[in-house]
């Protein structure tokens, strides 16, 4: 399975496995949202306090396990991960990020200030995931 094979069928859905790296190598796995992009670019929106946050903090690599809903196609990307900065305000670049993220998950908003002023007070960000490699199971 090549990368846009990948992401063809991870842009059909938003959910999946976020598996990132403790400090002592072993995985830690996360049920996560997603939204991966027409850029390549796979978006999650997730609070600094996280241990997912931590540890990509420390090793910016992941993996991203997306199923189908009768589980037996499957694509798996391994990613270099960038991560934006905090939402430190409602007017910033990363909240505004994260108006696009919500937008294509869960289209309008009722408001938009209010979502903005959490996304501050929850310290949130984006994890941008640029797929490296790819793997898995489609059509079955």
């Amino acid at each position: 399975m090549d990368i846009e094979q990948a992401m063809g069928f991870m842009r059909e859905r938003h959910q999946g496995v976020l598996t990132t790296l403790r400090s002592d190598g072993r995985p830690q796995l996360s049920n996560i949202t997603y939204v991966a992009g027409d850029d390549g670019v796979i978006r999650v929106s997730v609070t600094d306090s996280r241990a997912k946050t931590k540890n990509l903090r420390r090793d910016p690599r992941a993996s991203l396990h997306v199923a189908s809903s009768d589980f037996w196609s499957y694509a798996v990307v391994d990613c270099d991960v960038e991560l934006m900065p905090v939402a430190a305000a409602p007017d910033d670049a990363t909240a505004d990020a994260l108006v696009a993220y919500y937008r294509s998950v869960m289209g309008e908003h009722e408001d938009w200030d209010e979502y903005r002023r959490a996304m501050v007070a929850d310290g949130r960000l984006l994890l941008l995931l640029t797929p490296t490699h790819a793997y898995g199971m489609l059509g079955r």
